[in-house]
């Protein structure tokens, strides 16, 4: 098989929770940054979005979810693991533990990920928009932290979007949040805020001089 057969053949997956998910075009109002990715992917590169609204580390290997996801994996793909927005949830069904429970899930999409041959990205999830008093808050708590932990521990990519998100919104300031969130809501993205997190991460990813970068524009 060719180099160039090989190229097109490159799927880049996707698993995470509504900040990341595809949302109606016609809508036009709410939009995942996983929806805005294949803008910045190379011609014949499949992005396959299976992240979804609501879901944690948990509740997506719970629901189903993973299993078509593996199924599907090929040697060379790629796979970006973004949780930790709705891990934090109360429900039996969703909640994790920053450094237990949730870091044994994103060990297990990375191992899961390795077995089929595919290459796994961690991230961190983006920032929300809370302000008070002017300053914005921290409302991810150790999350982020485990992520990171853990990408260190397994030697996997990590795409720290919580601190790069976190440095958009602070220039935004809290007046114009409404430009990268939707309106009402400070967890949400608009497609221009999408775009934005879109481009961060393609950003990490050729920072980091990962092998994905080659297949970025």
């Amino acid at each position: 098989m060719t180099t160039e057969q090989n190229f097109k053949n490159i799927t880049i997956f996707m698993i995470g929770d509504s900040t990341m998910a595809n949302k109606p075009l016609e809508q036009e109002v709410e939009c995942g940054w996983g929806q805005k990715l294949p803008e910045f992917v190379k011609e014949g590169i499949v992005v396959d979005n299976h992240a979804k609204n609501g879901r944690s580390s948990k509740s997506f290997l719970g629901e189903g979810l993973w299993e078509p996801v593996y199924n599907a994996i090929q040697p060379g793909d790629w796979v970006i693991i973004q949780f930790g927005h709705n891990d934090q949830k109360a429900d039996e069904e969703r909640r994790t533990e920053p450094f237990t429970t949730y870091a044994d899930n994103l060990r297990f999409y990375v191992n899961q990920t390795r077995e089929k041959g595919g290459n796994p990205i961690l991230c961190t999830s983006i920032v929300r928009g809370k302000f008070e008093d002017g300053v914005l808050q921290d409302t991810h708590g150790d999350y982020p932290k485990a992520a990171i932990q853990v990408a260190e521990e397994m030697n996997v990519p990590l795409l720290d979007l919580q601190k790069t998100t976190e440095k958009l919104v602070k220039e935004l300031g809290s007046d114009n949040l409404k430009k990268f969130y939707v309106p009402h809501d400070v967890t949400h993205l608009s497609p221009w805020g999408a775009t934005q997190v879109a481009q961060m991460a393609c950003e990490e990813i050729k920072r980091l001089n990962i092998g994905l970068a080659e297949y970025l524009k």
